[in-house]
């Protein structure tokens, strides 16, 4: 059962943030505004689910005294019967729900997300199946009605991806794409290949949450910025100014080397948007390593070594070995049409050992 106490405290935390934020409480910094926004919006479905909740045990205590009065008639009692059964039968998905929905939080959730790409062993295979990867992020964005916007990106000599950095935005980027940090193989007959092998390659996914100057700050002291001419392939000039920039974070060693636009500043400041980023998340992985040792069972540690899926092209295959789930979907998945079956899958086994710890330690 719900603990009554924990659900009032809910809803009494959402009241007070919504007369909070109506004014009703006085005057609010714009900092703590911002918070209030963002705690308010992530406890509405919670509130929003008690509410349908109770409703529903409200419904069922007023249905089950009309059946057990004498003046109700034979139709009255056929439809509140029928009503009653509908009703008792949706109660544990409702409480199920709300379960769900008061696991404890990532902070990092509802923040748009940064795709690190990278060619694995393979060569040239490694570096087209990247490109791969990264057309299938962005179809998949698109199809959520997110934004990609393409960082930096290093093309191989045949139309492929060494690495490239992508910054999705939108509602809740990174709560869907985190569990896709890791090692991505490819098993096909390479276009170059004549003999008809098989081939396997890789290429690694990192997924950073998007870090805003409130999550981390860095000191001008922390980091050195060097400035250079951008080059291209072979070394050839692409830029005739000083525009492309480097930094280092002294404290951690971080570097970030940014030189696609032909503006400084804009570099700097997309380099900037990596590097807070980059710290952020190191910052995370430190913590979930603490966690890890108590929960072993998780669906992913976000480890970019960990090899996490093979989309075998023969056998027309996606397997995502966490979790042991097949689809022979390879097209669609590429296109992004069926990446939120593998992604809606991981969620919900995330949430459902997440949800067996709490109960076995209640």
């Amino acid at each position: 059962m719900l603990p009554e106490d924990k659900l009032n405290m809910i809803v009494a935390r959402y009241e007070e943030l919504e007369a909070g934020m109506a004014g009703e409480m006085g005057d609010v910094a714009a900092d703590d505004f911002v918070k209030m926004s963002r705690e308010y919006s992530e406890l509405k479905p919670v509130v929003e689910t008690i509410q349908a909740f109770r409703q529903s045990r409200h419904e069922i205590a007023d249905l089950e005294e009309m059946l057990g009065s004498d003046d109700t008639d034979d139709e009255m009692r056929e439809m509140a019967e029928e009503e009653l059964a509908e009703l008792k039968a949706g109660l544990p998905d409702l409480e199920h729900e709300i379960k769900i929905q008061l696991l404890p939080k990532d902070d990092a959730d509802t923040k748009n997300a940064i795709l690190e790409l990278r060619a694995g062993t393979g060569g040239d295979e490694a570096a087209l199946f990247a490109g791969d990867l990264m057309r299938m992020y962005q179809r998949y964005a698109e199809a959520m009605g997110w934004k990609c916007e393409t960082m930096s990106a290093s093309e191989s000599d045949i139309g492929g991806v060494k690495e490239a950095v992508v910054k999705v935005s939108g509602a809740s980027v990174f709560s869907k794409l985190k569990f896709e940090s890791g090692v991505h193989r490819v098993q096909r007959v390479p276009e170059t290949e004549t003999g008809g092998r098989i081939h396997t390659s890789a290429a690694t996914v990192a997924v950073l949450p998007e870090a805003e100057e409130i999550d981390v700050k860095i000191e001008d002291k922390d980091i050195r910025v060097d400035i250079f001419r951008a080059s291209g392939p072979g070394g050839q000039s692409v830029n005739t100014t000083d525009s492309a920039v480097r930094i280092t974070h002294i404290p951690t060693g971080i570097v970030v080397q940014q030189q696609d636009e032909k503006s400084q500043h804009k570099n700097k400041a997309k380099a900037m948007s990596v590097l807070r980023s980059r710290i952020y998340e190191a910052e995370r992985a430190a913590k979930a390593a603490e966690r890890s040792a108590e929960r072993k069972g998780q669906v992913g540690s976000g480890d970019r070594s960990e090899r996490i899926r093979t989309y075998n092209f023969p056998q027309g295959r996606v397997t995502d070995h966490r979790i042991n789930l097949t689809l022979y979907k390879l097209d669609k998945v590429l296109a992004g049409e069926a990446l939120g079956e593998v992604i809606d899958a991981l969620i919900a086994e995330d949430q459902a050992e997440r949800l067996a710890e709490v109960e076995g330690g209640a």
